[in-house]
């Protein structure tokens, strides 16, 4: 359930949204709904995103979904949004057996309300392109290298353009932080938010997506979208204070054991 006043159509946009900017080249439909099975680390590009109804059974849908990240090596995810289809489906998986994962929150805010901080001064913003990001962000993440190069391929690839920027000491060319945006019509949404543990307790974070906010409005941006964890309180306060709001949330089915790999 949406937990601001914005319009249902507007949210219904926003996930379309998102999952445009989610799109890999690893994809498939099966009976309606479109099965991702990117090796990267974002679950969002290797899940099941159940966008519709369909006509099979869904443990007969489900067994054909199955075999598709079985044969990708994958363990198989459903994200659940209140646009999930059929209508209780996440009941229906619970009732299975299946396991929880990743409570998420779309935060939404309206752009130019809320002030933008300057950057720092002694600080850099350069613009990087999509390999040099995923790497960037990747090493900073630890992720491994095949998580960093199936990110890179992911972004290249998205029929939504990416732009991303690093944050740097003008001095010596010390990375501080890193933020991208992906827009889409007057919708844009930020992805891939990382200040390095050195940086933190600043307020860089807020001051980086303030920037690219503001950089995105000038284009002709006018909301926008992010997905965050819930436990994240650090980051939903800096969101926050960027005009950001709790809109709805998601989160992910397994039927395996564990945490079924890292990444919302």
């Amino acid at each position: 359930m949406s937990t601001t006043a914005w319009p249902e159509t507007l949210l219904s946009r926003i996930e379309d949204a998102g999952i445009n900017a989610s799109a890999p080249p690893q994809q498939r439909w099966v009976d309606g709904w479109l099965l991702r099975f990117n090796p990267g680390k974002a679950k969002r590009a290797r899940c099941v995103q159940a966008v519709a109804d369909g006509r099979l059974p869904l443990d007969e849908r489900l067994a054909l979904c199955a075999a598709v990240f079985r044969d990708a090596g994958l363990p198989m995810v459903v994200r659940i949004t209140p646009f999930s289809r059929p209508a209780g489906l996440d009941a229906a998986l619970a009732a299975r057996g299946w396991a929880t994962l990743d409570d998420t929150r779309v935060m939404v805010a309206a752009l130019g309300a809320a002030p933008n901080e300057p950057l720092p001064p002694g600080t850099i913003l350069e613009r990087v392109d999509p390999d040099t990001y995923a790497e960037t962000v990747g090493a900073l993440r630890g992720s491994p290298i095949d998580q960093r190069r199936a990110h890179a391929e992911r972004l290249r690839a998205s029929p939504v353009p990416y732009d991303g920027h690093l944050l740097r000491e003008s001095d010596s060319g010390a990375l501080l932080a890193c933020g991208q945006t992906a827009r889409e019509a007057e919708l844009v949404g930020l992805y891939d938010v990382f200040v390095t543990p050195e940086a933190r307790g600043r307020g860089l974070a807020r001051r980086l997506c303030g920037t690219l906010l503001a950089g995105a409005h000038a284009a002709g941006a006018r909301v926008a979208y992010l997905q965050v964890e819930a436990d994240n309180a650090p980051a939903r306060a800096a969101y926050r204070r960027l005009g950001f709001a709790d809109a709805y949330a998601y989160h992910y089915r397994t039927p395996g054991p564990g945490d079924a790999g890292a990444g919302a």
